[in-house]
């Protein structure tokens, strides 16, 4: 991931608003702006429109248009550069997590302690 595309991606990230709507519009396959700004109390249009304009530019959304309409679906190669980037970030931190959790006990390790039934 170039820094410029990082940069557009987690600056779109970092907004709530925007976060929401990409949220909404992954829990669909396709949305248009209207239906996307009907969700939002607090929102008009044109606010919402320019939310995924920012989306669009950091390649988060993709947009179709049918005839005056914009439908907007998720654009999953962004977020799987921004999965593997914070995954090596962590990598590290995940492999003393995985150490530790493989040297955890186990169930059968557990003492389990007599479970008193309360009257109601």
């Amino acid at each position: 991931m170039a820094p410029s595309d990082s940069d557009a991606i987690f600056s779109a990230l970092a907004d709530p608003t925007r976060r929401a709507i990409l949220s909404l519009i992954g829990e669909h396959e396709e949305l248009t702006a209207g239906e996307i700004a009907a969700h939002f109390d607090s929102l008009g249009r044109t606010a919402v429109s320019s939310h995924l304009r920012i989306l669009r530019l950091a390649g988060l959304v993709a947009e179709r248009r049918d005839g005056r309409f914009r439908h907007y679906s998720v654009t999953p190669t962004p977020a799987d550069a921004v999965v593997a980037f914070l995954t090596s970030v962590y990598q590290n931190s995940l492999e003393q997590l995985a150490s530790a959790v493989q040297g955890a006990a186990t169930p059968e390790d557990v003492p389990v302690g007599r479970v008193e039934e309360r009257s109601a």
